[in-house]
């Protein structure tokens, strides 16, 4: 953990509890941390597990934190206090926010003056902040990564109030490409929540035999370090790939650095600017064109028209036939645009000839009516 964040930040090994993944150590921590019926505040987009993880068994809330495209989908102050609104009008007690940095499904990690906005956020309001960082050894280009334990030892927040109410999951499912081991981590300074947390572990276990395995990977130092290098060389080698064949199918998507999947505007491609639509060419997609992609709205987005596409799990020969379809159907979609429009065109300048005709018509009759 401290290797993947620059050795900027050290780990105390006695505030780590392992978990089954980073699904059981997120809904851990809502049991530590909420009653049924209370709720946190997540930016969206956000991950669609986390309706699942944080909500069915807890019975926590969610609440939107909207952010929006005009911003690059930035969280922003008067975002924050909306979110925190909301849940009063609702008579929802807040427990805290929760983000994942670098996000999922944005692919951006959060900016310093994020990570620093939420700090004096739920130093304000006296509530806890979750970071989501199973992303952080996905970071490809030069932006880096900020973990919020960075920037809780920056701000001088040791040993205060502060300090106890910033959590940390974390697991080696994305930077190891080891989601079938089931390895997450809870990293908390809250002695409270690391007993609590220790107790309620013995529902979700690493196998002995997973544990043992992993030590003696994690041991070799070596190779670690190279299999960090040599995946994010390829992360960016990928996304440029993807982003290469987007642009030539003229599909525009969020800049992004981080994670295995970029943002992707396709709201040119929609019939209408509503779910509906967005709905609607989902289902063209995945039926037609044979892909596999997320629409916006399972992410919580609040304009239509977005999707995550996955560029990591598949061969170059893959993306390239993806892109080429992609092309495809974008091309055929803005051919049917086209022709409707200049039939349009041609019904509007039929029914102007028409009326003027009319007009005529109706003119010379009104003379004749005189004579």
């Amino acid at each position: 953990m401290a290797e993947i964040r620059g050795n900027k930040v050290s780990f105390n090994s006695n505030n780590l509890i392992l978990t089954a993944g980073a699904t059981s150590a997120n809904e851990t921590l809502m049991f530590c941390l909420a009653n049924p019926g209370e709720a946190f505040l997540l930016p969206t987009p956000y991950y669609p597990g986390f309706d699942r993880d944080l909500k069915w068994r807890t019975g926590v809330e969610i609440v939107p934190i909207q952010c929006t495209s005009s911003n690059g989908f930035r969280i922003t102050e008067s975002a924050l206090e909306e979110a925190y609104q909301q849940a009063q009008n609702r008579n929802l007690e807040v427990k805290g926010v929760l983000v994942t940095n670098p996000s999922n499904p944005l692919g951006i990690s959060l900016s310093r003056h994020e990570l620093n906005l939420l700090l004096s956020f739920i130093a304000a309001k006296g509530i806890h902040l979750i970071s989501d960082e199973i992303y952080s050894g996905t970071v490809f280009n030069s932006k880096g990564f900020v973990s919020i334990m960075e920037v809780l030892m920056n701000k001088k927040y040791v040993n205060s109030p502060v300090w106890d109410r910033v959590h940390m999951v974390y697991s080696l499912s994305k930077d190891l490409g080891l989601p079938g081991f089931r390895v997450g981590a809870i990293y908390s300074n809250d002695k409270m929540v690391v007993d609590a947390a220790t107790k309620m572990s013995s529902f979700g276990l690493v196998s002995s035999q997973t544990q043992y395995l992993l030590s003696a990977m994690l041991s070799d130092k070596k190779f670690t370090k190279n299999y960090v290098i040599e995946n994010r060389k390829r992360l960016k080698q990928r996304h440029a790939m993807l982003i290469r064949g987007l642009k030539n199918a003229g599909i525009p998507c969020l800049e992004s650095n981080a994670g295995l999947f970029c943002w992707v505007d396709m709201g040119h491609l929609l019939s209408s600017k509503t779910f509906e639509a967005e709905m609607e060419l989902w289902k063209k997609i995945v039926y037609q064109v044979g892909l596999n992609i997320s629409p916006g709205s399972s992410c919580h987005c609040v304009e239509p028209g977005w999707f995550r596409m996955c560029f990591a799990n598949m061969s170059e020969q893959t993306l390239d036939l993806a892109m080429q379809r992609i092309k495809s159907f974008a091309d055929s979609i803005s051919d049917s645009n086209n022709i409707s429009r200049n039939q349009q065109h041609s019904n509007k300048n039929s029914r102007r000839k028409s009326f003027s005709k009319w007009i005529f018509r109706l003119s010379f009759h009104d003379r004749e009516t005189e004579r």
